[in-house]
């Protein structure tokens, strides 16, 4: 079944589809949340799209097709696709799909000769959302994905003949905890946060890769090396972060990233996307897809689990679901297509028009799970009301009395006992890391890229990213809340 294909492109040309028709794209990141709805969308809309290059880890390309069909289009967000095309379902993504074994960490991706050169010769568009998003992880590991991952990209973006756009998938919160008005601007080689600070990126991955081998010639034959540098190596990763400025490793090591894309892109047409915290999906290709659960999520989930003993009120949670965030990347990229010299930000957030407040939230999932529940056990559980400060500093002061000096203890024997209580250590900080995390983010440019989709494009209800056009309370409730509870009861091998 061709559905879609009898298309005639002139009619599509000045259409965010039509914009993709006969592209041959280059996706990095595909397993991951946004990677799977972005591909799925640019499948739906453009059946007519030439061919999407997959970059996959694995160890070959029969190891990345496989990986692909179990984790990407064998997942239930391909089911609408699937439906369309029925029985040629299969034969359509054998045609539309080339799964690449590599690695954004090697130079060229770690792909062979021949295979490279044959890429330069195709790509179109290059989509980059690979990253490592773990707010602690190792700092080596950060900087080699999510910093110099973006210096091979670049590397490999120019050699690409017929490339037009290189679109770069980052975080609002690379601007860090700052007051105000943060803007949709690129950020400045060395440029930290601390105005006293000059960050020297290359003497930063000089600084890890001498402490990973300090530690490792200190530690040798010790039977908790393995642990011990792996908590050595995030320790430092948050301690150059916070010394910079930036509230944690990830974004930390994003901005670098984003620094290098600035400095080594040339008169490569660049988009740097910027999204804050993403959601499940509002509508498209359904609602309520989701996968993984994220920095708002946890705190469903530790309410719906009565493990969440107090919240702040006051206070913005800047999110964004997750269609709408690839529904910006589409537009953005078809607006954007074969502008040379083009370097644009987006803050791909809702803050400023549409904000979600804690109270919100926090009310929201209260009630949902007003109704006693049931659990595996039998046991009936009745969700009380969360205790919401009315300020961060009697907040900040409860967590620290009550949890963060016991967890510091925790730490002091898991050291002596040689890091028997690792997990349950490593469970717990992030449990409580995850709630001391509470700026506005300018979305001009954003609004700009809105209105000419309205009026240029006129597919504002097919690539609709619009975060005024609904209320919060209606898609926690209804579409979010079920969707989140449902994904850690099925992680769990419970019921919901």
């Amino acid at each position: 079944m061709k559905a879609g294909h009898s298309r005639d492109p002139a009619m599509e040309s000045s259409t965010v589809a039509g914009s993709f028709f006969n592209r041959t794209i280059l996706v990095t990141g595909s397993t991951g949340f946004l990677g799977k709805l972005l591909v799925e969308k640019i499948l739906r809309v453009q059946p007519n799209v030439k061919r999407l290059y997959l970059l996959v880890r694995a160890p070959d390309d029969a190891a990345a097709e496989q990986r692909v069909l179990d984790e990407v289009v064998g997942n239930e967000l391909f089911d609408v696709l699937r439906g369309k095309y029925g029985t040629g379902f299969d034969s359509f993504i054998k045609e539309k799909i080339s799964p690449i074994a590599g690695d954004i960490i090697h130079v060229n991706f770690g792909i062979d000769n021949a295979r490279i050169k044959h890429l330069f010769q195709e790509i179109n568009i290059i989509i980059n959302g690979a990253a490592t998003t773990n707010f602690y992880e190792r700092y080596d590991v950060a900087l080699a994905s999510n910093t110099f991952g973006i210096a091979h990209v670049c590397h490999f973006a120019k050699q690409c003949v017929k490339l037009k756009m290189l679109l770069h998938v980052s975080t609002a919160y690379v601007t860090g905890e700052q007051e105000g008005l943060l803007l949709e601007q690129p950020l400045q080689m060395g440029k930290a946060l601390k105005r006293e600070c000059y960050l020297d990126i290359e003497a930063e991955l000089e600084l890890a890769n001498d402490m990973k081998e300090k530690h490792m010639t200190m530690c040798s034959g010790i039977e908790t090396s393995k642990w011990l540098e792996k908590e050595a190596m995030k320790e430092l990763g948050m301690k150059r972060a916070k010394y910079f400025g930036w509230p944690n490793t990830y974004v930390f090591t994003k901005a670098m990233g984003e620094m290098l894309l600035g400095c080594l892109r040339e008169d490569v047409p660049v988009i740097i996307l910027r999204p804050s915290i993403i959601t499940s999906t509002f509508e498209d290709p359904f609602p309520g897809w989701i996968q993984g659960i994220r920095t708002n999520d946890i705190l469903i989930v530790a309410y719906h689990e009565q493990k969440l003993p107090c919240f702040i009120g006051k206070g913005i949670l800047d999110a964004i679901p997750g269609d709408m965030v690839v529904s910006a990347m589409m537009v953005a990229m078809a607006t954007h297509y074969g502008d040379v010299g083009t370097q644009i930000v987006y803050n791909v957030t809702s803050g400023l028009k549409n904000p979600l407040s804690c109270q919100t939230l926090m009310e929201s999932t209260y009630g949902y799970l007003i109704n006693p529940r049931v659990t595996d056990e039998g046991r009936t559980i009745k969700h009380k009301r969360l205790l919401l400060f009315s300020r961060y500093a009697y907040f900040y002061a409860y967590m620290i009395v009550k949890y963060k000096i016991p967890l510091q203890m925790l730490f002091l024997v898991n050291l002596l006992c040689g890091g028997f209580f690792s997990e349950y250590y490593n469970k717990l900080n992030r449990s409580f890391n995850h709630l001391m995390l509470v700026a506005n983010f300018d979305d001009k440019n954003l609004r700009n890229l809105w209105r000419a989709t309205r009026v240029i494009h006129g597919d504002e209800y097919l690539f609709n990213f619009d975060p005024n056009c609904f209320s919060w309370k209606s898609y926690l409730v209804n579409t979010h809340i079920p969707a989140v509870l449902k994904f850690a009861q099925k992680k769990k091998g419970g019921r919901a």
